[in-house]
């Protein structure tokens, strides 16, 4: 998994988007470049890293071609596009993720990081801020149902299984549903972690039958 940016400014984050979409283009993204905006505190440079993580800049700091876009009328579909593209990972494990909770981003950050319970908070909090200034319709994002993770396809249709054991085979008002679902594990993944990502799978995945029976 990718090492997630995070700024310890979320409230100057959602400024800086709107900078970005009210002056220039700077020939690059700096420290210094965000002092004329504004934007002099130390902690503020960490803006800059969550910019070229999600595309808005590339690895040197130049603006790409998604910041000229960003400045037009559907920036937050743009950001969308960003977004989803910048934490790739994160939404290979949630295709949802930008309407998960707090509690499934943490546990996915949480792998993907060394840092302690503070950077993780500021991780989590980073992406909403993000996601609040965001537009996802159309892009397959919370209304999608299938997973993408490695480990081999698991093969999952506890609803459609428990109709065809009670009423035979599906009629073609009910349809068979089947899912795949892929699991990228890291090699360096703990065996508590592992565990963690089955249990939530399974919670996803059955919790509604567990709670009706």
């Amino acid at each position: 998994m990718p090492t997630y940016p995070y700024t310890l400014v979320t409230g100057k984050l959602k400024s800086l988007l709107q900078k970005i979409r009210s002056s220039g283009i700077p020939p690059k993204l700096t420290a210094a470049h965000l002092k004329t905006l504004g934007f002099k505190s130390s902690n503020d440079s960490g803006m800059i890293g969550v910019l070229k993580f999600i595309g808005l800049t590339d690895g040197s700091g130049i603006p790409t071609p998604l910041w000229s876009e960003y400045r037009g009328q559907d920036h937050r579909a743009v950001l969308g596009k960003a977004i989803r593209q910048g934490y790739a990972d994160l939404f290979a494990i949630y295709p949802d993720a930008n309407a998960r909770s707090v509690a499934d981003l943490t546990h996915v950050f949480s792998m993907s990081s060394t840092a302690g319970e503070q950077v993780v908070k500021a991780t989590v909090l980073t992406f909403k801020t993000l996601v609040d200034e965001a537009d996802f319709s159309g892009q397959g994002g919370s209304g999608s149902t299938a997973s993408t993770l490695t480990t081999g396809p698991i093969h999952a249709a506890p609803a459609a299984a428990s109709a065809i054991a009670t009423h035979g085979a599906p009629t073609a008002k009910h349809p068979a549903v089947h899912i795949d679902i892929q699991i990228h594990i890291s090699p360096e993944s703990s065996t508590e972690q592992i565990d963690k990502i089955f249990e939530s799978m399974a919670k996803h995945l059955y919790g509604a039958n567990n709670t009706a029976g």
